[in-house]
């Protein structure tokens, strides 16, 4: 049995639907499977998983590293999240276009983040908690961003008046980065 992988209007990042075993007693599934990932055309390796919990129409992000990109495999464990990933390849056809999922406790899909691209999710629920897997380690002097109203990307982010934290509100636009 394997998981279910579909591609996005971005190739590269790709919702994963993974096998859910349920029952009278609830359900089980892999957040993660090495080999499963590999037969489905995911080749990644993570080194670190970070967890956090947010409040309603919290925005993270967008957020990146530069000379040490990683690729992400984003999970909602609870709540409903927008989760958004923005092409920073410069050579890629997409440069500069963005994808968008809705994630959930509920629908139990993740996605995957390749390397070269920036991330970033807004809380749809009252709460949510997000797990994300990441492929190298989380380097503070190397950690950018983009701004999430950027007017260039023109990300459709499904919230009013988002809660951005003061490091966020003061990351760059686009254009200034690359």
């Amino acid at each position: 049995m394997s998981i279910k992988c579909t591609p996005t209007k971005i190739p590269e990042v790709v919702v994963v639907e993974p096998l859910i075993f349920s029952d009278d007693r609830g359900y089980f599934l892999e957040l993660y499977h090495q080999a499963k990932f590999k037969d489905a055309g995911v080749f990644q390796e993570f080194v670190q998983d970070n967890f956090s919990r947010s409040t309603k129409n919290t925005l993270r992000g967008l957020h990146y590293q530069k000379r040490k990109p990683q690729a992400k495999l984003v999970t909602a464990l609870c709540g409903l999240i927008f989760d958004v990933a923005v092409d920073l390849r410069p050579q890629s056809p997409t440069f500069g276009n963005w994808v968008g999922e809705l994630l959930s406790g509920e629908n139990k899909r993740q996605l995957y983040i390749p390397a070269g691209f920036a991330h970033g999710f807004c809380v749809l629920s009252e709460n949510a908690e997000v797990f994300y897997k990441c492929s190298d380690f989380y380097d503070p002097t190397d950690e950018r961003g983009i701004r999430w109203s950027d007017p260039i990307l023109q990300i459709a982010w499904p919230v009013q008046s988002p809660i951005v934290s003061p490091k966020d509100r003061k990351l760059p636009f686009l254009q200034e980065v690359f």
